[in-house]
């Protein structure tokens, strides 16, 4: 008996250690993208960018992460969790450090891409590392707690971008920003391997399983990866700059995106509760329809109070949205395929995130109406939703294997 208590601490501890080492890191990695939003603001002032260069800036970060997911998950089952889990940090915290320091737009292009390449590699691989070392009875409602941090990241990145960037420049908001990494990556070298990895198992043959043996649930999972990470990328990383163009000035339209982003914490709760209550495909697809609603709603606003109560309902449901699909991705896949299958999943997802931004700047640079673009985005979760309905399994009661 003494021994399986030990043993069961033991396993607590490092569930506890993982969970933090992640979540800490996935926090500063949200600050930094959170900043871009902020900081394409300035950029399109100081460099004289257009709307389309600006959205240019957002997606060539977002090609970088499409590639990191899937060579990450890849890695993860081949060569372990733990290695690509360390190394990713330190390759975007390099990179966005670096990318302060930028004197031009192609320079920033080639520093955001290498910054996305880390952060995509290591998102499928932290969710996969605390699913893997959770208990079943609370492992959705972990890894939705996990993804909270990313909220946490952007109210930092909100905070930062208002107290800083008007008196000091955007240039100080990303160093500032970026050292925190430090921290994050001094922490992870406690973090152990997975118990469930298993490093001489082949895997090589088995990727082919993906679109075999679990080819519905991939279906299900890239539909709904791409329709959050198009609806997300595109509304979220344009926020600021939609506010200045419906009038408001810089200082102000930081103001309300960071009381929007406030938001974000209680939608992760809910969904960390749901994910355990109602199950992950039915939590998953209240918030991906709510979360379509609210954009056109947000897309409609005019005065300032709607615009912060549906940009503030956007927030809630789009990133408990983003919570639930964390916890029930890698549940889909079996151990020997399961950070391959999220990262595949994600790297797919990337493909609406790196569209989206850009796509934005040429409807704005068009003359096409907000109420018009957040439609489309409305329309996109909608599809996503029901391709999820449709093909989608419930993963609660399954357990690791």
């Amino acid at each position: 008996m003494t021994e399986v208590n030990a043993a069961a601490a033991g396993s607590k501890r490092a569930l506890r250690n993982v969970f933090w080492a992640a979540g800490f890191g996935w926090m500063f990695d949200a600050m930094d993208v959170g900043l871009l939003s902020f900081i394409l603001v300035a950029l399109r002032k100081d460099w004289g960018l257009t709307a389309q260069e600006a959205g240019l800036l957002g997606t060539v970060n977002l090609v970088g992460m499409a590639i990191g997911a899937v060579l990450g998950g890849y890695l993860a089952d081949r060569i372990g969790r733990r290695p690509v889990f360390l190394f990713t940090l330190v390759v975007f915290g390099a990179f966005s450090f670096g990318s302060a320091f930028a004197g031009g737009l192609g320079i920033m292009l080639a520093l955001r891409f290498l910054m996305g390449v880390g952060l995509g590699a290591e998102l499928p691989v932290a969710s996969t590392l605390v699913n893997e070392f959770a208990p079943p009875e609370t492992r959705g409602r972990m890894v939705v707690l996990l993804e909270s941090f990313w909220a946490a990241g952007w109210i930092l990145a909100a905070v930062l971008a208002y107290f800083v960037i008007p008196p000091f420049g955007w240039r100080v908001a990303v160093a500032v920003g970026a050292l925190p990494i430090l921290l994050a990556i001094w922490i992870r070298r406690e973090v152990p391997e997975s118990p469930q990895f298993r490093p001489k198992q082949e895997r090589r043959t088995r990727i082919r399983e993906l679109f075999t043996t679990y080819k519905r649930e991939t279906i299900a999972l890239w539909a709904v990866w791409f329709a959050i990470a198009f609806s997300y990328y595109g509304m979220f990383l344009w926020l600021p700059s939609v506010l200045v163009d419906k009038g408001f000035s810089m200082i102000q339209s930081f103001r309300y995106v960071l009381l929007m982003t406030l938001a974000q914490l209680p939608g992760y709760f809910a969904a960390s509760y749901l994910v355990e209550k109602w199950g992950r495909k039915a939590t998953l697809a209240a918030f991906l329809i709510l979360s379509g609603a609210m954009a056109l709603c947000f897309g409609f606003s005019q005065s300032t109070g709607t615009l912060l109560l549906t940009g503030a309902l956007l927030s809630f449901f789009n990133l408990g949205a983003w919570g639930a699909l964390y916890a029930y991705t890698p549940e889909n896949y079996p151990t020997a395929i399961r950070a391959a299958g999220a990262g595949f999943a994600a790297g797919f997802g990337r493909i609406g995130s790196v569209a989206a931004p850009y796509l934005v700047g040429v409807l704005v640079q068009a003359k096409i109406g907000y109420a018009s673009i957040f439609g489309v985005f409305a329309a996109v979760l909608l599809i996503g939703t029901l391709m999820l309905l449709g093909f989608g399994v419930e993963t609660k009661a399954r357990r690791a294997s």
